[in-house]
């Protein structure tokens, strides 16, 4: 056993020498990577730069012209606990991810449905919100209308916003109904509030709210959302230090019940309605 051993020796001295430069190559690489991260640069300027678009309650503009909702006091809450500033970047829905890929700004926090479209071009953290996508629709034009089938029609009009998750389901779940397509929620509701379509197509709680704001002309014929969602912060690809970190740090808001508390307020009450103009 000892002369078999000796003679095998030289063997295990050469795969270890022949091991060496591959592990220093990987531990190069690993620390390129860790260098070229976004966290990297985010600490060296000071401040988190965070693309986003106004969707009620995610992020909104107060009487002041000051941005409030869910998504901001997310993308505030991590900056405090980055130990940086945010700037937010206001950003049209459509045109969000190239602008993220573009380097405009270093994550997306707006709300955004996890999609393996989405997925093929950017990465997305675990889910930090859940939402579904929902209508609400106008009394008389949308009369009688109780089930999904019934907006499942050439005659009927539906209004959703451009590039959103809404606007896929709506596509998908009601192919044959007319889409029109607004770069604003704003301008999608109004088309049915004047009675020019019979629905808007959009993501819970917007629905609800709108019925309970406009009872003498919207409804909700379908009680429930028709679809679910998941929602998590959109980063660029190759990047994995970035994506722990982000994991991470919804796992431990989600562990003390922060975003809970902050989802339930902005979701479940009205008691900010007063702070802004819709």
């Amino acid at each position: 056993m000892k002369n078999r051993f000796f003679s095998i020796f030289p063997l295990l001295l050469l795969a270890f020498a022949l091991g060496l430069p591959s592990l220093a190559n990987a531990q190069k690489v690993n620390q390129n990577l860790a260098a070229g991260s976004v966290l990297e640069m985010i600490k060296k300027r000071g401040a988190i730069k965070v693309g986003m678009s106004t969707f009620i309650p995610w992020a909104m503009r107060d009487k002041d012209g000051q941005l409030v909702g869910y998504e901001i006091d997310v993308a505030t809450q991590l900056a405090k606990d980055m130990g940086v500033k945010v700037e937010f970047v206001p950003t049209a829905w459509d045109g969000i991810i190239p602008a993220l890929l573009t380097g405009k700004f270093d994550i997306i926090v707006g709300g955004m449905s996890i999609t393996p479209e989405r997925n093929l071009t950017v990465n997305f953290t675990l889910p930090y919100a859940n939402s579904g996508t929902h209508l609400v629709a106008h009394q008389e034009v949308a009369a009688g209308f109780k089930a999904l089938e019934d907006f499942n029609k050439p005659e009927v009009v539906l209004t959703v916003r451009r590039g959103a998750t809404p606007a896929t389901a709506a596509k998908r779940l009601m192919p044959k109904a007319t889409l029109r397509q607004f770069d604003e929620d704003a301008l999608a509701l109004q088309e049915v509030l004047n009675g020019k379509a019979h629905a808007f197509v959009t993501s819970t709680p917007t629905p609800a709210f709108e019925a309970l704001k406009h009872p003498d002309k919207l409804f909700l014929p379908i009680a429930e959302p028709f679809v679910q969602g998941a929602e998590g912060f959109a980063l660029r690809k190759g990047d994995p230090d970035a994506l722990n970190f982000f994991n991470n740090w919804i796992l431990l808001r989600q562990q003390d019940g922060w975003l809970k508390e902050r989802h339930d307020y902005w979701f479940k009450t009205r008691e900010w309605a007063g702070q802004v103009v819709e």
